[in-house]
């Protein structure tokens, strides 16, 4: 269109005067002659645009018509406006906040052009799995192109959650009018921001789409991945929609990349435990199983083991649902039940590969369990994890997968029951303030007052008075009498470690807990908090 009206200027400007700019002299001006195929052309195509308009009534699409072929393109522009006055109708927001919005992806596309041009932090990418833009993805497909501000409004959900170490998004329907965008930060969720229905539900059409899932599916469950690059940095995001009361609800949960660094001293493990967790790694055999409940810190735990194998001796092989990091010299192997690769597959696999050390992402059904002691049994180090709540409900778990009693004797070889405790920002943590009662419990149980802190709440930790997390284990090392225990006194040993062995969990975790927080890393009310 730019094009067209500077030729028709040119045309108007110039057309009696060809000789003057050179041209061979002709009965007809050329430029003036283009300039008027333009200027019938842009006629034509605004038509069109009042043809199909949803915003000019049916009564008055002739008189528009007429108006679009005598005012020709002076009218794009009050189109391009009353389409974007049309779109902030739909999604019901208040035309003061469409504007501003507006006003707002502008700033944002002319800062990033500005960026760009003076070699600044580049802009965060959206990727699907196969390494395709979010525009090359709408591109090759049959949905329509997103509009820029929804886009904009995308990307800086997720650029938000990953600046504020977010471990998953959540995008909830609050009612018909409003969704809720939450995060999920050092394991407590904290409301960020809410958006109008329209515009959020383009931001999930939008993630589903570059997820890989389909956008007309609102009801049943879907799954999907896809990932973001901001420079050299990619992070990985797995995404789970689900159809809920007023809308769809989307949760997003961050891959971290730190996962695949950590190293066990980083877990927060006392010397001893590491000593106790050293010795049974360096074994050619034997099962370590890390237990807890979900966000507990389970597979960070089995990185930092891995981490602290040597994978060029020893071949290691993975298999995870889904990969959360890249481990060098590592053979990892994702689950996926549509290619019919499931764990107990997959390990039988795994037996022929001449593995030294066999990492199971989580032990879920008897099949893997079975599987995984055994392989323990012949020569090689089996690492795995499983939901439950302590190591005796871990040997419950086992029990009741149908696992036979001499089999976990002889396979187990250590269990680690986990939790995961916020740690007090340096920066702003301040000394607790007791009574006199509390101070002399506190002596009791030999903690000097003067060493606990409490939260305070800065611009570093984002006002909550706490940065990051730590870990406390709970250490049973399968000797020769817990062996017997097992396999002599089946029939009373689950009722055993339901009623006493879970309290006894609990109690070791509390006295580590008690202990972080006797060394200032974190406060009473989080040890609460997480162990009750």
């Amino acid at each position: 269109m730019a094009v067209g009206m500077a030729l028709l200027v040119i045309g108007l400007t110039y057309g009696g005067r060809s000789e003057a700019i050179g041209l061979p002299s002709l009965p007809f001006s050329p430029i003036r002659f283009v300039a008027a195929l333009l200027w019938a052309y842009l006629c034509l195509y605004l038509v069109q645009l009042v043809e199909f308009s949803s915003l000019i009534p049916k009564p008055w699409k002739t008189a528009a018509k007429i108006g679009a072929l005598v005012l020709g393109p002076f009218l794009l522009l009050g189109i391009a406006l009353c389409r974007r006055l049309n779109k902030s109708v739909e999604s019901k927001p208040s035309l003061w906040q469409s504007a501003m919005e507006g006003l707002a992806a502008n700033i944002s596309g002319l800062r990033r052009r500005i960026g760009s041009s003076h070699h600044q932090a580049p802009s965060l990418q959206l990727l699907d799995s196969a390494g395709r833009t979010i525009d090359q993805v709408y591109g090759h497909g049959d949905a329509k192109h997103p509009d820029n501000r929804i886009l904009s409004v995308t990307e800086q959900i997720i650029a938000n959650a990953l600046q504020r170490r977010a471990s998953d998004i959540l995008i909830d329907p609050k009612d018909d009018e409003t969704y809720t965008i939450r995060l999920r930060i050092d394991g407590i969720l904290k409301t960020v921001q809410d958006l109008n229905a329209g515009t959020c539900k383009a931001v999930i059409n939008s993630i589903k789409a570059v997820s890989n899932m389909d956008i007309s599916e609102k009801r049943r469950p879907q799954d999907g991945a896809f990932a973001a690059k901001k420079g050299e940095v990619t992070s990985s995001f797995r995404v789970a929609s689900a159809g809920v009361v007023n809308g769809e609800k989307l949760a997003i949960r961050v891959l971290s990349q730190r996962t695949g660094i950590y190293k066990l001293e980083d877990i927060g493990f006392t010397p001893k435990q590491l000593v106790v967790l050293r010795e049974v790694m360096d074994k050619p055999s034997g099962m370590i199983l890390v237990c807890g409940p979900t966000g507990s810190g389970k597979t960070t735990t089995l990185y930092a083991m891995l981490n602290a194998i040597d994978r060029l001796m020893r071949n290691v092989i993975t298999v995870e649902d889904p990969i959360e990091a890249v481990l060098p010299h590592t053979s990892q192997i994702e689950i996926n039940p549509k290619a019919d690769i499931t764990f107990g597959k997959a390990l039988r696999s795994i037996l022929r590969q001449d593995p030294d050390v066999i990492c199971v992402g989580e032990i879920r059904d008897e099949e893997t369990a079975e599987i995984a002691l055994r392989a323990s049994q012949t020569g090689h180090l089996v690492l795995a994890t499983i939901h439950c709540d302590s190591n005796a409900a871990a040997v419950v778990r086992l029990l009741d997968l149908g696992v036979s009693p001499l089999l976990i004797s002889s396979g187990l070889s250590l269990l680690l029951s986990q939790r995961l405790l916020r740690c007090l920002c340096k920066d702003c943590k301040q000394p607790a303030n007791f009574s006199h009662s509390q101070i002399k419990e506190l002596a009791k149980g030999g903690i000097d007052h003067r060493s606990v802190y409490e939260p305070a709440g800065c611009e570093r930790c984002d006002q909550t008075g706490y940065y990051g997390r730590t870990a406390i284990g709970d250490l049973i090392l399968i000797d020769e009498h817990f062996k017997a225990s097992i396999t002599q006194n089946t029939s009373t040993l689950a009722e055993e470690l339901r009623a006493n062995g879970t309290q006894k969990g609990r109690s070791n975790l509390h006295k580590q807990g008690l202990r972080k927080v006797a060394e200032g890393v974190t406060c009473l009310n989080e040890l609460k908090r997480v162990l009750g």
